[in-house]
């Protein structure tokens, strides 16, 4: 038997009897990069396309730019929400004194202020309901979920808030050309079009 052929023949990890906590995510060797943990059960993401590697750099660049000294953004950092709910959106705005060292490899869901998660086919449920739900009933009062606009290449960027009276997820409308908020700080970022067209 090859090397190979030895490789391809590896188990997957068997989750424990309720599901996977975030110290098992921790722990399990030979995970694939970016695994996220959801409702206690692994996902694996597949490869990054076009669409969603493109548009990250909008948010990122225009975050980085506008954000007070206070806040700090991250690019691909695990969220623990809870232990058995840890996440990997694709952009979020920490408080600065809340990063730790350079060996961090996660951030609590107190420290993070918005959270942006960028559509694609195979996490769209995930993307649509649970995180923006997870997210919230953890206490990140802010939420953006960026998908293509229907067959179009163009961002169309959904801004979520955490509801003060009911603390539940409420969608407060979309954008096309200009995304403008006002929490965590002032920010205008122009969404489109990609670069990518192919």
């Amino acid at each position: 038997m090859t090397a190979e052929s030895a490789e391809h023949r590896r188990p997957w990890p068997v989750p424990p009897v309720g599901g996977c906590t975030v110290d098992d995510l921790f722990a399990l060797p030979g995970l694939p990069p970016h695994t996220e943990l959801i409702g206690g059960s692994l996902v694996l993401v597949s490869p990054q396309r076009n669409f969603p590697a493109d548009v990250t750099g909008l948010p990122v660049s225009g975050l980085r730019h506008s954000v007070p000294k206070k806040f700090r953004v991250k690019r691909e950092m695990t969220i623990v929400l809870d232990r058995r709910n840890e996440p990997e959106p694709e952009v979020s705005v920490v408080f600065a004194d809340a990063v730790r060292g350079p060996d961090r490899t996660s951030c609590r869901a107190q420290d993070v202020v918005p959270a942006v998660e960028v559509v694609s086919p195979d996490s769209e449920s995930r993307d649509r309901t649970t995180e923006p739900y997870e997210c919230g009933t953890a206490g990140i009062p802010h939420f953006r979920r960026v998908e293509r606009d229907g067959t179009d290449r163009e961002p169309l960027v959904h801004v979520h808030e955490l509801g003060p009276v009911t603390q539940s997820r409420v969608h407060m409308g979309m954008h096309r050309d200009r995304i403008e908020v006002d929490e965590p700080s002032t920010v205008a970022i122009d969404p489109g079009p990609v670069e990518a067209r192919s």
